[in-house]
Parts: structure tokens; sequence; C-alpha cells
């Protein structure tokens, strides 16, 4: 892995996400969904705050939410940098997925809310006269769902029984592939890739 293909990597992750994500923005409304298969769907979201929608403060939340998110990609790209510079591979792969992910949602978060007006019933519009929310206050774009089945867990069961899920009900976006990808790498080659210490 070397700087040159680090950084065609996170190009090509980059714009894979914010192509796919435009597309959506333009040609779907929130909530409307193409099923590709029973258990693979396009349904277009947006996520107003961290992972599985969680969200914290109001507007106050999501600017300090983009200023972390901010603070950690410069600390990704250092240790990238870093890994880079010591000829550490496997971790500069990981790390550069994680980056591109973590720029792609940060992407969305600061200039979506400008760039395009709300997916209320209708596709948005790419460059309107007003945004839908102001700098800081985007959306992140989701669109992957994978409902591959479902199951109700007894009445017995404390708190959640007697409920129907659905497996796996999360919906994410390339950006989160990216970062997930990167992630179990360091997870699962963490003594290749750190050391047995």
């Amino acid at each position: 892995m070397t700087k040159t293909k680090a950084l065609l990597l996170i190009l090509f992750v980059l714009l894979l996400d914010q192509a796919l994500k435009v597309y959506i923005k333009t040609h779907f409304y929130i909530g409307q969904a193409y099923t590709v298969t029973p258990w693979f769907k396009i349904l277009f979201v947006e996520n107003n705050g961290m992972a599985f929608g969680a969200e914290w403060g109001g507007v106050k939340g999501k600017y300090l939410l983009t200023a972390f998110r901010l603070i950690a990609l410069g600390g990704i790209g250092w240790w990238l940098w870093q890994a880079l510079k010591k000829k550490r591979h496997l971790l500069a792969f990981a790390l550069a997925l994680i980056f591109a992910g973590a720029l792609g949602n940060i992407i969305d978060s600061v200039f979506y809310g400008q760039i395009f007006s709300d997916s209320f019933h209708k596709p948005a519009q790419l460059f309107p006269e007003k945004g839908y929310a102001p700098f800081f206050q985007g959306k992140v774009v989701d669109m992957f769902y994978f409902p591959l089945f479902e199951f109700r867990l007894p009445q017995w069961v404390p708190y959640v029984g007697g409920k129907t899920y659905t497996f796996f009900d999360a919906i994410f976006n390339i950006a989160d592939s990216a970062i997930t990808i990167g992630v179990f790498i360091l997870v699962i080659f963490n003594k290749k890739i750190f050391g047995k210490k």
C-alpha cells in the first residue's frame, strides 16, 4: 500500500459513495423503496445523528458531533500517514477505508443541507435556491437494507418478549460499509497488524 494507492482507494470509495447518495437523493423520496430481492432492498432514509439514527443534544449536539467527527478524521488521517511511512500495508489499507467512509458521511452532514432541497414526498432538487438545512446540519443518506428474516421472541422473555424483530434491520450506505470493513480488518488481523504484545 503506497501513498498513491491509499489516495486512489480513498477517492474510489468517496466517489462511489457520493455518486450513489446523489442519485438516491435526486430519484427517491424519504421512505421510498425498491425491492431487488425479498432480502435486499434499496430504502431511502436520512440519518440525523449517529449510528442507528441515535441523536443527542438537538442542533448543538449536531454541531458537537460534526466537530468530533472532524477531529477524529484528522486523527485517522495522521495514523494513516504514519502507517504509510512505516510501510504497514494492512494497517494502511484498513485506515484508508475508515478514512474514506468517515469523510463520506461528514460531507453529508456538512454540505447536504445546503446543496439539496428536502426529500419529503418528492425527490430532492440538487442546488436549489434554498437548502433544507444550514451548513453542518445536513443528514446522512442511507439506502442499503437487508431484511434477511423475521423472528418473534417468546412472550416469557423479559422486556422484549412477544415482539417481532427483523434481522438485519440496520439501513446503511457505502461509507458505513467501508468503515465496517476497515474495523473488521483491524479486529480480525490485530495480531498481524499490531503484533502479539
